[in-house]
C-alpha cells in the first residue's frame, strides 16, 4: 500500500481515502471532481486591513512633512517635525516583513471554500470541504495519483503525463 498523502483527518492512498474517519474504497469511486464556493470577504477585508497597516506609517511621514513645511516655523522646529515623521516611516521596515508574512499565507490559504467530490457507488459524495487551497491542492492531487495508479493501463492508451501526437506545448 502506498501513502499519497497523510495528517491528522485525511490519508489518501493506494488502496481508500481516510475522510474524518470515514473510509472510501477507491475501486468503489467512478469519478472525482471539485466545486468552489464563493469569495470569502472576511477575508480579503483581512487582506485590506494588511495593506493599511503597511501603509500608514508611510501616510503618516509624509503628513508630518507636509505639516513641518506647512506650519513655516523655525528651521529647529521644522528639522524635528520632519526627523520624526522620517522616523515613523522607517517603522514601516521592521514590520513590514511580519505583514508580507501574513499575507503571503493569506493567499496560500485562499479566500473561497473548496471541496472535492466523488462518485461513490453510483452516488455523489462530498469527501472534503476545506478553505485552505494549499491544503486542498495537496490532497485533490494525491487523490488524482491515486486514481491513476489504479487504472489498468489498455492496449494503444496514452499513458498519463506523456504527450500527445501533433500538439506541443
Amino acid at each position: 500500500m502506498i501513502t499519497y498523502y497523510d495528517d491528522r483527518s485525511v490519508q489518501v492512498t493506494s488502496t481508500a481515502v481516510r475522510v474524518d474517519g470515514r473510509t472510501v474504497p477507491l475501486a468503489e469511486i467512478s469519478m472525482v471532481w471539485h466545486r468552489r464556493g464563493s469569495r470569502s470577504w472576511r477575508v480579503l477585508a483581512g487582506r485590506g486591513a494588511i495593506g493599511a497597516a503597511m501603509t500608514g506609517p508611510l501616510v503618516a511621514a509624509l503628513l508630518g512633512i507636509a505639516l513641518a513645511v506647512w506650519l513655516d516655523r523655525s528651521t529647529t522646529v521644522t528639522i524635528a517635525i520632519v526627523g520624526a515623521s522620517v522616523l515613523v516611516g522607517l517603522a514601516v521596515g521592521p514590520v513590514a516583513d511580519f505583514l508580507f508574512e501574513h499575507l503571503d499565507r493569506s493567499y496560500a490559504r485562499g479566500s473561497r471554500q473548496l471541496e472535492i467530490w466523488a462518485r461513490w457507488r453510483g452516488q455523489p459524495v462530498r469527501l472534503l470541504r476545506t478553505g485552505d487551497a494549499l491544503r486542498f491542492g495537496q490532497i485533490y492531487r494525491a487523490l488524482q495519483r491515486a486514481m491513476e495508479q489504479g487504472q489498468p493501463v489498455r492496449a494503444g492508451a496514452r499513458a498519463a503525463g506523456a504527450p500527445s501526437r501533433g500538439r506541443r506545448s
